[in-house]
């Protein structure tokens, strides 16, 4: 998996990568000590309308951006967008009223919500090759993974011998190494962008996505990871402390359980990619993450719930998570040329975490009034539910060649090659405006 590193473009946005999230990890936490210093005992409202107002402009910010940004160059927009970040990141720390954490924290997602569906665009015109693009999308999902362990490390250093702001500073320091090496990028000259008003730059994306089956299906999934991850996420805290009477320790071990089966997916499906079909893969990992909700709702039904049985069922859960979202990139990829990546990157971007803005307050609100074993067959229906949907929406034998005409094209068309009949892997472009 690591020998794409070899490529020097990607090692450095893989690394600028890695440094921004560390950068985002550790404002995560700071802003955490920071509600709490500001709200006391209403902290965890003030969090929860933070990550609201996250969510919310990643769904509505995204789109917008990548209409923007299509115009220019994007080497200097993501320079741009880190630099900015390192601003916003900088102001954190004189914050005094709680109405400026959810304005900073809104304009600082704005910027990430532009930076991230671009960022993500840049990399298969790196990679060229599928095989080492697969490889790059399991590298990126270990660092998420990696993240989560990995920052609240950081944190406890630097906490034990500082104040929560140096954690700010951290989050700059992240983001100005991330801009630094993406300086030092060379990105393949960009192909010619269709000459378009804003208005079909903005819906290019969505399009796409509502006229390709494949997308259709990755639509449905998106529902089906957001509903496995937002039980683990949002609840785990409350199952341990409270149910199971563990300490915080026991908190970061779960919550590693359910890291650990995303990181063994991880590694796995490059080799696996290279025999089964992105589909078949897909809607496995969902199958099995429903299926350990399942299986918990059954074991509950005769026994108390216990830590390892807990950390067992995080573990699988994990696992199908990452089985159904790491290849959503290699969708992505083959359903739109160079010019058009931006668009589904941000649409595919802005609508899964459309999901999770309806699944996070969900897991917190209906699990805290119905229960841990109600809620578990509440999120493995809807996965269920979603499943059966993708299935349909996305049919088998969707991603093959597919024979079609060209009947409204002149003869001479250099598409045509000579002939108004042909097959190729289909892509919704000028040219193929319906799936046939």
């Amino acid at each position: 998996m690591t020998s794409v590193l070899s490529d020097r473009n990607y090692r450095r946005l893989f690394l600028a990568q890695i440094s921004s999230l560390l950068g985002t990890g550790l404002a995560t936490i700071g802003l955490s000590l920071l509600a709490f210093d500001l709200a006391g005992p209403d902290a965890g409202m003030v969090l929860g309308t933070a990550f609201a107002i996250k969510m919310i402009a990643y769904v509505g910010v995204s789109p917008f951006a990548a209409a923007f940004l299509s115009a220019h160059a994007r080497k200097p927009a993501l320079i741009g967008l880190d630099l900015f970040r390192v601003i916003i990141a900088a102001m954190l720390p004189l914050v005094t009223e709680i109405w400026q954490i959810y304005v900073l924290i809104f304009v600082l997602q704005s910027a990430s919500a532009a930076f991230t569906p671009t960022f993500q665009a840049t990399i298969p015109d790196i990679l060229k090759d599928e095989e080492r693009y697969t490889k790059a999308l399991s590298l990126s999902r270990l660092a998420y993974d990696l993240e989560n362990l990995i920052s609240p490390l950081i944190a406890t250093l630097l906490l034990s011998a500082m104040s929560f702001n140096v954690l700010f500073a951290g989050t700059s320091v992240g983001f100005a190494l991330s801009a630094a090496l993406i300086m030092g990028v060379t990105l393949p000259a960009p192909a010619l962008a269709m000459v378009d008003n804003f208005g079909k730059r903005l819906f290019r994306g969505t399009r796409i996505f509502f006229q390709t089956p494949r997308l259709r299906g990755l639509m449905a999934l998106n529902l089906a990871v957001a509903a496995l991850g937002a039980p683990v996420l949002v609840n785990t805290i409350i199952i341990v402390r409270e149910t199971l009477s563990l300490g915080e320790s026991a908190v970061a071990v779960t919550l590693g359980a359910f890291g650990g089966g995303s990181m063994l997916a991880a590694f796995i499906l490059p080799s696996l990619l290279r025999h089964v079909t992105e589909r078949t893969i897909m809607f496995a990992g969902a199958v099995i993450g429903a299926t350990a909700f399942i299986g918990l709702i059954f074991f509950l039904q005769f026994s108390d719930l216990n830590w390892p049985m807990l950390l067992m069922i995080w573990f699988i859960t994990g696992f199908g998570y990452s089985a159904t979202q790491t290849p959503s990139g290699r969708l992505l990829r083959k359903s739109a040329h160079e010019q058009s990546r931006p668009s589904i990157f941000a649409a595919q971007f802005s609508l899964s975490h459309a999901c999770w803005l309806f699944t996070y307050p969900l897991a917190g609100w209906f699990i805290s009034q119905s229960g841990f074993q109600a809620g578990l067959a509440l999120f493995a229906g809807i996965a269920l539910i979603a499943i059966v949907a993708g299935y349909v929406l996305w049919p088998s034998g969707a991603d093959d060649e597919i024979e079609h005409r060209h009947d409204n094209l002149p003869a001479d068309h250099p598409h045509l090659n000579g002939s108004p009949s042909h097959r190729h892997v289909y892509m919704i472009d000028e040219i193929h405006a319906k799936w046939p």
